[in-house]
């Protein structure tokens, strides 16, 4: 039985919300196919149909998370708020729906071309955003590299405030980066 594009299109959605999700809270290499197809609630076929291989659905989940990421931050906020939202505990504490950077990027020298190449796509993405942020009577260059430092600094300290195992430290993490990029 043939379904509709509609349907199709609505699948592939579904597929890649779960995959975003899923890849978030386990990682690349912890997801495998039948979650996939159980938490989206579709079969082998459907997944293999609209993606044609677990790597191509990687490369579009990844492409897929960042890109829903980026639209949700609101066009005017500033900076010093992303950032207090960014290294915030509650962000710190929802993986599977977080920054797919922070989430992702310590699997990523062991990724595919493609996949390093959609995932770069968000680096650049961000970095942008706060390069836009900055203070505009900064020459562009020197806006490019502050924002590419803010960026490396909101994922680092993201990453190791959810790796110590230690609450009070992963505290400290987020709140001493919070006050060295507001100074």
């Amino acid at each position: 039985m043939r379904v509709s594009k509609e349907q199709a299109a609505s699948n592939r959605e579904r597929i890649l919300k779960a995959a975003s999700r899923l890849v978030r809270e386990r990682g690349i290499a912890g997801v495998s196919v039948d979650a996939l197809t159980e938490a989206a609630g579709m079969t082998h076929g459907s997944l293999y149909s609209q993606f044609g291989s677990r790597e191509r659905l990687v490369e579009e989940a990844v492409a897929y998370m960042i890109a829903a990421k980026g639209q949700e931050v609101p066009d005017a906020f500033a900076l010093s708020d992303y950032v207090s939202e960014y290294l915030s505990a509650a962000h710190r504490d929802r993986v599977g729906s977080g920054c797919p950077l922070a989430a992702l990027c310590c699997e990523m020298p062991r990724q595919s071309k493609a996949v390093r190449e959609r995932f770069t796509a968000g680096v650049k993405a961000m970095t942008g955003w706060v390069s836009g942020r900055i203070d505009s009577r900064i020459r562009q260059g020197r806006r490019d590299e502050e924002a590419l430092a803010t960026v490396a600094s909101l994922v680092g300290a993201l990453v190791l405030a959810r790796a110590v195992s230690d609450p009070g430290l992963s505290e400290d993490i987020l709140r001493a980066t919070r006050n060295r990029l507001d100074a």
